[in-house]
């Protein structure tokens, strides 16, 4: 009989099945499970069902063992321990963990834990070692065609995630970047070159981190403007172009307790129309009550805008029904003088504005194209001009406009050579108009020097601005009294809008520049004959605001000195844990009651008195202005003057102008671009106001606008050959 009906494919379908009974009917592994095609007798069967029936018991078995197999093989070990361990047999047939380090082996369990391995590895001292030798690579990917040594980053080096954040963070904020820099590509490759367990941030976390940051500083600042004695305010408005809408700066001034004069920007806030005078008013006297400063305002520096006039007004008026202001308010309201000096300079410069249109239009058409900068290089050369370089000013910025007519001068004589070899160059000043020119940058040029000083980036104490009103005054004077009438009738409208600014006495200004070793009194008496006709009257006001002013810093020192002593008296005892009858037993505890009573006694002579007596300090080597601080002068010598030197250091620290408010309108510019129109004002704050904090942290300068910066129209070298 054939058997190879019993190797039939189990996957094809059953033809004739015939019926099974007998023998293993009981046993349900024993049916036939094979196809026949043909009939069988029972004996048949029998007989030739039972070899069959072993060798299906058999495959049975082997398809159990290799399922076994199978399932054991796609088992794989995923803990990290196995890294460091391998599985040995041994001669028992026992299987065991064995360490790869230091060749201990553990046992393996059914359930297989491996919380025994790690506690092996944490002790193993082999495997220790190797961590300490062993570093990461960190390989370009095998398409780049760039060299690059990679970094080697030691495995125990600890990366902190919060202070990668926080300093990106500070970086978005200084820099002035906007928020989806993070997500640039190249971004997150650069950091992951630096480290590559740095994870890609999104916007939105970015924006939380820097709201973090801004809070952060925020508690910093107020602690710093807790401790400073007296805080002099700068404010001042600007409208976004792309917002269209308009903010309030405020700026704070103040020497901090190593006498270093400090600026921070303390509000960025959105100011509703109609903005009015009541709007100004009550936006400052939030921010300060914001702070906590209210006791603490000096002086407050605002613009010759009449809204701010109304606004401070309100605010003196507010401030003196809850305490004295210095000197009788007198001090609280300051002009700007880098917009006094604007507006006289425009006044100077409107007189010769059809000339600085041929000027700017016939460099803007020189430097059109490289053809024309090569033609009028060469009737430069020509003509012996050695200067190589002109400029185009920033229409908005006066002293741009100074240096691009004293650059021109130079080349006056070329431009109407030039028109000969040009047809299409008709700018063309007379030489009049040049002469005219000549003559307004003579008086200019002490305008520049004078507002370099007021508009520096690092600007001055307030001592240094009365010295160079006077030669403003001086030069204005001897203006008038020219032959030349253009130059009289443009000085004319100068004098005029100077005597109605100043033409009262300046007394921030005075007292400052007395408080200056340098010059004292000395400096009040050489400049004020110049500056008024009134000259006596207005030097007897600067001597009584002097005086006035150190009482109430005395009367401050003597308070203070009372409280030190009542607390520095109790908060011995207790510390000593003495009661009021008990003796420390020693002559110290006279001496020092005695030391508390002196020191509440004034002299016969005040500090004031013995500061004005003294001669003028004279600075061995003096080169200038800027090689003297008065600040660190009054530091070394607080000992000497305990009074006359908190004095000295609230007065130096008002700014006299609104420039350093002003400049964080360039940041503002740059925060709220054509591209982020539509951040809200609470985000700008928080722009503005933490990237002026974290720059001043880290001592970093603010970058200017491009628009802000005069363009320079270099001439190419001419070959002579």
């Amino acid at each position: 009989m054939d058997d190879g009906g019993s190797t039939t494919n189990l996957l094809s379908p059953n033809k004739g099945m015939g019926v099974v009974t007998g023998v293993g009917i009981d046993n349900p592994s024993s049916q036939s499970v094979h196809g026949m095609d043909h009939t069988t007798t029972p004996n048949e069967e029998t007989t030739s069902q039972i070899p069959n029936e072993n060798e299906s018991v058999r495959e049975k078995n082997n398809e159990t063992d290799e399922d076994e197999v199978q399932l054991t093989r796609k088992r794989k070990k995923t803990s990290k321990v196995w890294d460091d361990f391998v599985v040995v047999t041994l001669r028992d047939g026992k299987k065991k963990a064995e360490c790869k380090h230091c060749k201990s082996r553990l046992a393996i369990t059914g359930s297989g834990p491996t919380s025994s391995y790690k506690r092996h590895l944490n002790s193993c001292i082999p495997h220790k070692q190797s961590l300490k030798n062993q570093q990461i690579l960190n390989f370009q990917p095998s398409g780049c065609d760039v060299d690059f040594v990679p970094p080697l980053i030691g495995p125990d080096t600890k990366y902190d995630e919060n202070k990668m954040k926080e300093a990106i963070a500070n970086w978005i904020l200084s820099t002035e970047q906007p928020f989806a820099t993070v997500e640039d590509v190249m971004f997150v490759k650069m950091m992951k070159t630096t480290t590559p367990l740095f994870e890609k941030l999104s916007r939105v976390t970015i924006t939380s981190d820097c709201f973090k940051v801004y809070e952060h500083e925020k508690k910093r600042l107020k602690a710093l403007t807790k401790a400073a004695s007296k805080i002099s305010l700068t404010t001042d408005c600007w409208k976004s172009s792309h917002q269209k809408i308009e903010y309030m700066v405020i700026t704070a001034h103040f020497v901090d307790h190593n006498w270093r004069l400090q600026k921070r920007v303390l509000s960025f806030v959105h100011v509703p129309p109609p903005r009015t005078a009541v709007d100004i008013a009550d936006g400052i006297y939030k921010c300060l009550q914001e702070w906590e400063i209210k006791d603490k305002i000096f002086t407050i520096s605002v613009d010759n805008a009449a809204y701010n006039d109304k606004a401070l007004r309100r605010l003196k008026e507010t401030f003196s029904r809850v305490r004295k202001l210095s000197c009788g308010g007198r001090l609280f309201h300051i002009r700007c003088c880098a917009h006094i000096l604007n507006l006289l300079v425009t006044d100077g410069l409107a007189i010769i504005d059809h000339i600085i249109g041929d000027v700017r239009e016939g460099i803007k058409y020189i430097n059109n194209s490289e053809g024309r900068r090569l033609n009028f290089s060469k009737v430069a050369h020509q003509m012996q001009i050695r200067d190589r370089k002109l400029m185009l000013d920033v229409p908005t910025r006066w002293n741009s406009t100074y240096d691009m007519l004293c650059m021109a001068l130079k080349f006056k004589d070329a431009f109407p050579r030039y028109a000969e070899y040009e047809p299409h160059f008709h700018h063309l000043p007379t030489d009049e108009d040049w002469e005219n020119v000549q003559s307004v940058c003579e008086i200019l040029k002490v305008f520049k020097v004078c507002t370099n000083i007021i508009s520096g980036s690092d600007y001055p104490t307030a001592n240094l601005y009365l010295i160079e009103v006077f030669r403003v005054k001086q030069t204005l004077d001897k203006g008038s009294l020219s032959t030349n009438d253009f130059i009289r009738d443009m000085v004319k409208k100068m004098k005029e809008k100077f005597d109605k600014y100043w033409g009262e006495c300046h007394l921030v200004m005075a007292i400052a520049s007395v408080l200056d070793p340098r010059f004292k009194m000395k400096l009040v008496e050489f400049c004020f004959p110049t500056l008024y006709q009134n000259s006596d009257e207005n030097i007897k006001e600067v001597k009584n605001a002097l005086y006035e002013m150190y009482s109430e810093y005395l009367e401050m020192h003597d308070t203070l000195v009372r409280e030190s002593a009542t607390h520095g008296s109790e908060h011995e005892r207790n510390v000593l844990g003495l009661n009021e009858g008990t003796s420390l037993g020693s002559g110290w505890e006279a001496f020092g009651e005695f030391i508390k009573t002196a020191d509440l006694e004034r002299p016969e002579k005040s500090e004031l008195d013995m500061y004005l007596e003294e001669g003028v300090y004279r600075e061995k080597g003096q080169t200038g202005m800027e090689s003297f601080n008065a600040l660190e002068w009054w530091n070394v010598h607080k000992l000497k003057y305990r009074v006359l030197s908190l004095m000295a250091r609230d007065v130096l620290a008002i700014p006299i102008s609104t420039v350093a408010s002003e400049a964080t309108f360039s940041a503002g510019g740059r925060v709220i671009d054509p591209y982020r129109a539509s951040l809200g004002s609470d985000t700008v704050q928080m722009l503005i106001c933490g990237g002026d904090w974290i720059r001043q942290v880290h001592g970093v300068k603010k970058k200017l606008k491009k628009e802000e910066f005069p363009i320079e129209v270099l001439l190419p070298e001419v070959n002579t050959k």
